[in-house]
């Protein structure tokens, strides 16, 4: 298990960090840390405490015990919010008949952060037209957002969260119930975006096998951190032979 020591890339430290609902423990003395650059899979049985935990590095929850550094500040002094995208579970499962088109839904983003609200009007389209640009649904400017296939949303989310430039992009299961194809091609954009922008990815997954090509780092949870490293030792790992044998985890080659 690698060691959660702070270096010049580290942008987000978990420490110590335990978490309970009720009664009962959900993550148990977590450590570890997330450096520029990294493509990070965050994985484990459900129950595992995978989505707690990305609620406690964005400050949704209080850890019990512990804390998170965001960019070396305490997570409840953070403020740069626009340096940190999220995209939550069943973001994209929207009603066919919500009013809003790409455009609107893209830039609610710029209208909930204090730093882009300020945006003459000419940058504030200018920083959409390159959001969806980068996504490519540019085209899609003007369609109503539940008119979209699945896949469609999911690039107009993606484009939402970035069209404040974040240094971060959470992602929590985005391709539940999208079919292989759709998978690909969207985890292909996140590939570009981590190697081309230098974009950090935090992407919480059930299926390692399709993202295989495009992760460097894996974070492995069972309400520990059985395992934190590179995803080529985590091919040889127990931790990944204990998932698999305990059918928690898809895995398939590309």
């Amino acid at each position: 298990m690698d060691s959660a020591a702070a270096d010049t890339r580290e942008l987000i430290a978990v420490r110590n960090v335990s978490f309970g609902y009720g009664g009962g423990r959900v993550l148990l003395d977590i450590s570890f840390s997330i450096r520029r650059g990294d493509f990070l899979a965050i994985i484990g049985p459900n129950g595992s405490g995978k989505t707690t935990l990305i609620k406690i590095i964005l400050g949704l929850l209080k850890p019990s015990q512990g804390d998170v550094l965001l960019m070396g500040e305490p997570v409840s002094r953070f403020r740069n919010w626009q340096r940190i995208g999220y995209i939550p579970q069943k973001a994209t499962h929207i009603d066919p008949f919500f009013p809003a088109s790409v455009r609107e839904v893209v830039a609610m983003a710029l209208l909930s952060n204090r730093r882009t609200l300020i945006l003459s009007k000419k940058k504030a389209e200018a920083a959409i037209d390159n959001a969806l640009r980068h996504v490519g649904m540019d085209a899609f400017k003007a369609s109503p957002v539940g008119s979209l296939s699945g896949g469609q949303q999911q690039r107009v989310f993606i484009a939402r969260a970035l069209v404040t430039s974040p240094e971060v992009l959470f992602l929590d299961e985005p391709t539940t119930g999208v079919d292989a194809e759709t998978q690909d091609h969207f985890y292909g954009m996140l590939d570009s975006l981590n190697n081309k922008e230098g974009m950090t990815i935090v992407l919480i997954t059930h299926d390692i096998g399709i993202v295989n090509k495009h992760i460097t780092r894996v974070a492995c949870l069972n309400q520990r951190l059985v395992y934190h490293g590179s995803h080529e030792d985590f091919c040889r790992s127990d931790a990944f032979k204990d998932l698999l044998s305990g059918g928690h985890l898809v895995s398939h080659e590309h």
